[in-house]
């Protein structure tokens, strides 16, 4: 009996901390851990990729072998992104988001002293387990804090997290690297992930339980087979040469049936992994879709762009990550006039605008060349930055309007796992379409460089050598031309993705309190 006075009195004390003046949650406590828990998660994802190269001399590791590095942190996130849900039923959302966040923060430090490359692959492992939960449960957590009439404002700041995050990392990484070691990339997230413990500890009220929930373990094993099955062929299929290969032909058979069998499996279940309701609500499917393939064009264009900075245009890393940063900003700039304008305007016509404003700067960059200035990149970076931040705020904010609050943490865990899967496809799709351009751009480009014309090569070389000199121009060349190509791609993938705008529903958003009413 005092065992459960003593809990009451500390679960009272807790409720109180977490109160401002006036028994509201304190809303800007609670902003700045779950967006600390995002920023730290996201960063992860690219943070690492510019180190890779320093990693593989520390470790020992071949260039395939390295990849793991990158490949093991998101096919565990992947899979552990789905039973979110779950388990914060089961222990609680708060208990889970303090955990998650610990265990994330114990495996970047173990990351960081990994000494072979068993070591880094398992860590990373931990790591991806752990990070799943921080993306999701962050969103909904301000989806609880926040009023239904605030919600835009809260998935405005939550959009910051998730989509500059991605941008800061090549550049931390590059500059942690250059003027630290590699493993100052997973150190960082130490002290970061302590303040957050004690900030999640101190600020964020614990949700009820239901314990007695089931998990479908059927349901969750098939999905995660097609999950590991699908990641693990988008992130290797570029390495192993896609179908030609036997270890990619078996993934994708592999996801096929897993996922066919998830669908059987769900339909027939009496309790499915994921909650009917969900896919009864046409908004939320819809928000999903249109995300899934806004990601796929903004991460396609956002992993290209510093590969033909470096490449192509000889970029040391951290000059072309700072020529990149200016579109966190553009990012930053729309998400707070949205914040202002979003009443006046309606979502629709917002991300509307965004798209046709993302396949503008695309366009503009399909006219790129080898001469280009860091201003027009920077520029464009900016305009492309700018399209994301009319986008991804009010497609968010409408995905989750129209859903009962005990399915957000669930529906935010299939939103952040669809996200991922479009950035993950987005990445693969346009590296493995540039690589096959550049392939045909190249014998189209060498049929002028025979031996039986006439070639001037530069001034000292013998011909053999000028020929060499030459071709690797002529490579570089057909490289900037299958750039071009794939910015053209997605401009008009941008433009295809309008019309699924005009079939979502658009609730109208009555003052807190008040029930939800849908609109045309």
């Amino acid at each position: 009996m005092c065992h459960r006075v003593g809990f009451a009195q500390a679960k009272m004390a807790i409720s109180t901390r977490t109160r401002s003046v006036g028994g509201a949650p304190n809303k800007t406590m609670i902003t700045i851990v779950t967006m600390a828990a995002t920023v730290m998660q996201v960063l992860d994802t690219t943070i690492a990729n510019v180190a890779l190269p320093h990693m593989q001399g520390s470790l020992g590791a071949t260039q395939d072998q390295i990849a793991w590095v990158l490949t093991s942190y998101l096919v565990a996130s992947a899979i552990a992104t789905p039973v979110t849900a779950w388990l914060a039923s089961q222990l609680g959302r708060t208990r889970l988001f303090t955990f998650a966040l610990a265990g994330f923060t114990v495996a970047s430090m173990l990351c960081g002293i990994a000494t072979t490359l068993p070591e880094m692959v398992l860590f990373r492992l931990l790591q991806g387990v752990f990070g799943a939960a921080l993306v999701p449960l962050s969103q909904a957590i301000l989806l609880d804090t926040y009023p239904r009439s605030e919600v835009g404002r809260a998935m405005g700041i939550f959009s910051m997290g998730v989509m500059v995050g991605p941008i800061l990392g090549p550049i931390l990484g590059g500059y942690l690297t250059d003027q630290f070691t590699w493993r100052w990339c997973f150190y960082i997230n130490v002290p970061l992930g302590i303040l957050a413990i004690l900030g999640a500890i101190a600020f964020i009220p614990e949700t009820s339980r239901a314990i007695g929930r089931k998990l479908d373990w059927a349901g969750f094993g098939l999905l995660s087979l097609a999950i590991a099955s699908l990641q693990l062929a988008l992130d290797r299929g570029e390495q192993k040469g896609w179908f030609q290969s036997p270890e990619i032909m078996m993934e994708a058979a592999l996801m096929v049936f897993g996922l066919y069998m998830f669908i059987v499996h769900s339909a027939t279940t009496r309790r499915p992994f994921f909650d009917v309701r969900l896919f009864r609500d046409r908004t939320f499917v819809l928000s999903n879709a249109i995300m899934t393939l806004i990601m796929l064009v903004y991460y396609g264009s956002m992993a290209l762009t510093p590969q033909m900075l470096q490449g192509e245009l000889n970029y040391p890393v951290l000059t072309a990550g700072l020529v990149m940063a200016p579109r966190g900003l553009g990012t930053i700039g729309a998400i707070l006039l949205v914040g202002r304008i979003t009443k006046l305007t309606g979502p629709r016509l917002l991300i509307g605008f965004g798209l046709a404003l993302s396949a503008l700067s695309l366009y503009l960059m399909s006219g790129w060349s080898l001469m280009i200035s860091p201003r027009e990149i920077i520029l464009l970076g900016l305009l492309q930055g700018a399209s994301i931040g009319f986008i991804n705020v009010p497609l968010t904010t409408n995905a989750f309007t129209t859903l009962d609050d005990d399915l957000r943490t669930e529906a935010s865990g299939f939103y952040n796992l669809m996200r991922n899967i479009g950035s993950a496809a987005g990445i693969s799709i346009t590296s493995a379409i540039l690589v096959s351009s550049a392939q045909i751009n190249h014998g189209y480009l060498s049929e002028f460089m025979t031996p039986y014309r006439h070639i001037d090569t530069p001034l000292g070389m013998t011909k053999t050598a000028g020929l060499a000199f030459l071709n690797a121009d002529l490579t570089r060349q057909a490289m900037m031309i299958s750039y071009i190509n794939v910015f053209m791609i997605l401009a008009i993938l941008c433009l295809l993705i309008v019309p699924v705008v005009l079939f979502l529903h658009v609730p109208r958003v009555p003052p807190s309190g008040e029930p939800m009413v849908l609109g045309e």
